[in-house]
């Protein structure tokens, strides 16, 4: 009976306690932060990290735990070893009350300081925390996706921190702001949120900062992976926010109204919001002439055309609208085709699969065998193909064409949302001819139309429209005409261009 009586005791006990939220359990932190902090109980935590390093000091009794490959062991040993080694036990304490020996009595926040790569010094039931960051990290170089003819050549690195000071080098302001979140439950993966007072839109930077706190997940590695948790439409195709590996176009969208976010550990950084125009952009459009720039912009946008449409064209043509062949081209088509045991949207997907195959066989292998198999691998199988009378030479060019147009897109994100695109149409026009490709075309147009970016409209400034945007999205005007912000940032401070023309 006193068995029973101790379980209903049990029971009525957990009925009564309030409901907690359900949180990932992290090892390697304390499970509750009002424990007294204690050497044996931070090294219990840190129990088989082999990478932990405790060292005592007996002469003053002093305990330092760390990790080594996380910190600059030069500082460590200058700033911290050194005055240990040297300082009287009568003196220690005035030493560790400078202002660089960070006192905590936080258990939470010793061990993330020292997975932060701060060293944590034990000394008379107290404990300090010095900052001696300084891992190995790559130097900035050149960036391999974004690669411009003109202009800076440097690029974000994989380091927050030196992210950061590219972008203070060139904005030397106050009013650049920067608010410091931590995603990932097991990660806790830094990301720094920028934008510039007076410029931003501050409704937009709550909205920001508020679906970065709301993301709930263990781990984030890198900022195309980060963005994909903040997008509006999860499910498109199109990316929703731009992601660049250069400084200068970053601090452009600064100066343009836009927010940043730059995470720990990757070298793309975010901005936000972003209209699907904006892919088709170039830091090299603003460091040549304002016409060659232009020239440049529309060309891309003629090949975005190509690249959707070409394949899928010749697939509608030569399936149903003979008609539409020219009289000197149709005897050269039905020639070529006559060998060919396909009909043509068979033909076509096998050439754009065998395409594909080939890019992406040229990205994964070594730089110097990537490039041979992506020429000398197309032009091989292609003649071959051709010869077998597997497909003919007029496909193989529409193929060529629209791969080759695809690589003319600046952003590789939005470069390949399009080429998958392209296979859709290809099965459309192959089913239904034209009618079937301009069914696909309206249902692209309709799902960009309801698309957008941090609650601002995905295709501004086409729709809604304005006029005075355009003179930096189909063209690239003179500088004395792009005097105002765009008008999706929704900034008060819309002039940024005082000069006259």
């Amino acid at each position: 009976m006193a068995i029973w009586d101790r379980l209903l005791f049990s029971f009525s006990r957990q009925v009564d306690r309030e409901p907690t939220r359900f949180e990932i359990p992290v090892l390697t932190e304390p499970a509750n932060t009002n424990e007294s902090v204690s050497l044996a109980h931070i090294l219990e935590q840190f129990e088989d990290c082999i990478d932990v390093f405790h060292r005592n000091i007996p002469s003053v009794q002093v305990d330092i735990i760390y990790i080594p490959h996380m910190i600059d062991h030069t500082q460590l040993s200058r700033e911290v070893m050194d005055p240990l080694s040297n300082v009287q036990t009568d003196d220690l304490s005035h030493l560790l009350e400078q202002s660089q020996f960070e006192e905590s009595d936080d258990p939470k926040k010793i061990v993330i300081g020292i997975l932060s790569g701060q060293v944590a010094i034990f000394h008379d039931e107290k404990v300090y925390l010095f900052f001696v960051y300084g891992p190995e990290a790559r130097s900035v170089q050149q960036s391999e996706t974004e690669t411009v003819i003109t202009g800076p050549h440097d690029a974000f690195t994989e380091t927050a921190g030196t992210n950061l000071s590219l972008v203070r080098r060139r904005v030397k302001s106050s009013h650049l702001k920067v608010i410091k979140l931590e995603v990932g439950e097991v990660t806790k993966t830094v990301v720094f949120v920028l934008y510039i007072k007076g410029i931003a839109n501050m409704d937009l930077v709550n909205e920001f900062v508020g679906r970065i706190r709301g993301i709930e997940i263990d781990a984030v590695y890198d900022g195309n992976m980060f963005s994909q948790y903040i997008d509006d439409f999860p499910n498109s195709l199109f990316p929703q926010f731009l992601m660049t590996e250069r400084p200068d176009t970053a601090v452009s969208k600064l100066v343009g109204g836009r927010i940043l976010a730059i995470v720990d550990g990757s070298p793309s950084v975010v901005s936000a919001p972003t209209a699907f125009f904006d892919f088709f952009s170039s830091a090299d459009d603003y460091y040549q002439r304002w016409s060659i720039g232009t020239a440049t912009r529309m060309l891309r946008f003629i090949a975005f055309v190509i690249t959707i449409t070409f394949t899928a064209v010749y697939v509608s043509v030569t399936t149903y609208h003979y008609e539409m062949i020219p009289e000197a081209l149709i005897l050269t088509l039905r020639e070529s085709r006559s060998k060919v045991p396909f009909p043509p949207v068979i033909e076509a997907m096998l050439m754009e699969v065998t395409i594909e195959l080939l890019r992406e066989a040229g990205a994964r292998l070594p730089t110097k065998i990537g490039q041979t198999i992506g020429i000398v691998g197309g032009i091989v199988i292609g003649q071959a193909a051709v010869q077998a009378g597997l497909t003919s030479n007029i496909l193989i060019i529409a193929v060529a064409s629209s791969a080759i147009s695809s690589f003319v897109i600046p952003s590789y994100v939005m470069s390949a949302s399009i080429r998958l695109i392209r296979f859709g149409l290809i099965l459309l026009a192959g089913i239904w001819g034209n009618f079937g490709l301009m069914v696909g075309i309206c249902y692209i147009v309709i799902h960009l139309c309801g698309l957008t970016s941090l609650g601002t409209s995905y295709l501004s400034p086409f729709a809604p429209t304005k006029w005075g945007d355009w003179k930096d999205v189909f063209i690239r005007g003179p500088f004395s005409m792009l005097s105002v912000r765009p008008s999706q940032v929704k900034t008060t401070n819309s002039k940024k261009n005082k000069m006259r023309k």
